[in-house]
């Protein structure tokens, strides 16, 4: 079995760990099936957060009876250190345990520290002191924050995209962390949906000793792709090595990877899939976005009111309305 350890936090898990946002949009007991047979079958670290509506609720219904034998790692996104108390209070009452192995800050503008003011690193601390968290972790989508988590020596963790269409300076931070023996979580490491060959992103990942992917599964079928890894895990050879040269052409640059934080949108526009549609209805089967329902839903572009709440939000710096309005002039000549 392909083993990794989080860096000074001492956890070993194997390469697959279970990103516990997708089981929001299936029913508790859809949920419980996929947790309980990802853990039957050796999956033992599972990833969640605070914002993730009812994640945490089916983890905890589903895996508490084996508490002691996985990782749990959950997020908050308070900037208020009383809210802190309350998420993590909320947090360990739903997913039925007294301690969270890792608990990180989810997606914050900045890298909290002690000191700084905000007094979230100090409550951190606290929670650890109190035994209700194990380590102290960060995630982010901005490469200078996390960059300053690791040089900062605060962090056990870090959980950060990283997948086959990594940038030379999202390497440097992946090599950063194993230098300082930080824990590198990869989150995105389909890129959103958009790598299409799972096989050639394990096998991508699993050159970087230190780094432990989160895959996102709500499908048994996604679920059991990810299982005859671990015994048979992907290695790159040349036609790994061809594929992922191929997609680096087609993807590469300024395009969407689908986070989700430029949401909620006030004209209702799906952005994290339409701002990004010319590639997906390039790489799925046509039937699953040239169809009625989306149609409406990239039609939606239309009445976009323009409020930059998208373009201000987007961790990535992009042009997110024009990113949309092109998304939709390219799918018109497929309907």
């Amino acid at each position: 079995m392909d083993l990794v350890t989080l860096g000074k936090t001492g956890i070993t898990v194997n390469r697959n760990g279970f990103g516990a946002l997708p089981i929001q949009r299936i029913s508790k007991e859809d949920s419980a099936f996929l947790l309980k047979k990802a853990y039957l079958h050796g999956i033992t670290f599972f990833d969640t957060a605070r914002f993730y509506t009812d994640s945490e609720e089916k983890l905890g219904y589903a895996l508490s009876p084996v508490r002691e034998k996985i990782f749990i790692a959950s997020k908050t996104m308070t900037t208020q250190p009383e809210e802190f108390w309350n998420q993590l209070s909320t947090s360990l009452r739903l997913l039925k345990t007294d301690y969270l192995d890792i608990y990180q800050f989810h997606n914050p503008a900045f890298c909290p520290k002690p000191g700084d003011g905000t007094g979230l690193y100090e409550a951190m601390l606290e929670a650890k002191h109190r035994g209700m968290i194990r380590h102290i972790g960060i995630t982010n989508h901005r490469l200078p924050v996390a960059i300053e988590a690791a040089n900062s020596g605060l962090y056990e963790t870090i959980q950060f995209p990283f997948s086959y269409l990594a940038t030379d300076q999202e390497i440097a931070l992946v090599n950063l962390c194993r230098e300082k023996e930080i824990g590198f979580i990869a989150m995105k490491a389909l890129s959103g949906g958009l790598i299409t060959h799972s096989t050639a992103a394990y096998a991508y990942l699993a050159q970087y000793d230190n780094v432990l992917p989160i895959w996102g599964i709500q499908k048994e079928e996604e679920l059991d792709e990810f299982i005859t890894y671990m015994e048979h895990p992907p290695i790159m050879n040349a036609e790994i090595s061809e594929m992922i040269a191929l997609d680096k052409q087609v993807l590469s640059g300024g395009f969407c990877r689908g986070c989700g934080y430029c949401l909620p949108c006030p004209a209702a526009i799906e952005i994290p899939t339409s701002a990004r549609m010319s590639l997906m209805i390039r790489r799925a089967p046509t039937s699953v976005y040239l169809n009625d329902e989306w149609r409406e839903k990239m039609s939606r572009i239309d009445a976009c009111i323009h409020c930059n709440h998208c373009k201000s939000h987007c961790p990535y710096g992009l042009d997110t309305p024009k990113l949309l309005e092109e998304n939709w002039t390219d799918y018109k000549q497929f309907i």
